[in-house]
């Protein structure tokens, strides 16, 4: 299976939904894409895992470089719909205790928006 994302950006909210597998071999794609996210001051943005069926170390890198880009940038970075298997993978890595984490989009957003 391919990785694929997509953005839609609604409410000046930006929502990146995951599907497939992010990999070695789709990360720096997928990186080169959210490039622009945090360019401006205080950006907001929420990442749909709900698709995603694999995370690789190098998809972690990416991530956790897109989590740094939003604190620089004093923006807010909140992740939703882990699959439990990725959610296992975020967890044994420590980035449960160090990124935004809910379930669902409604979530995402309530937090995003405080």
């Amino acid at each position: 299976m391919t990785f694929q994302s997509e953005i839609v950006e609604t409410d000046g909210i930006q929502l990146i939904s995951l599907s497939g597998r992010l990999d070695s071999a789709t990360s720096n794609v997928f990186e080169s894409s959210l490039q622009k996210l945090f360019e401006n001051q205080g950006s907001l943005v929420t990442m749909n895992f709900s698709g995603l069926d694999y995370i690789s170390s190098a998809g972690l890198r990416v991530i956790l470089m897109v989590a740094k880009r939003a604190k620089q940038a004093k923006g807010r970075l909140v992740l939703f719909g882990l699959q439990p298997h990725v959610k296992e993978v975020f967890e044994i890595s420590g980035f449960l205790k160090i990124l935004e984490v809910v379930n669902d989009q409604a979530e995402a957003q309530a937090l995003i928006k405080a």
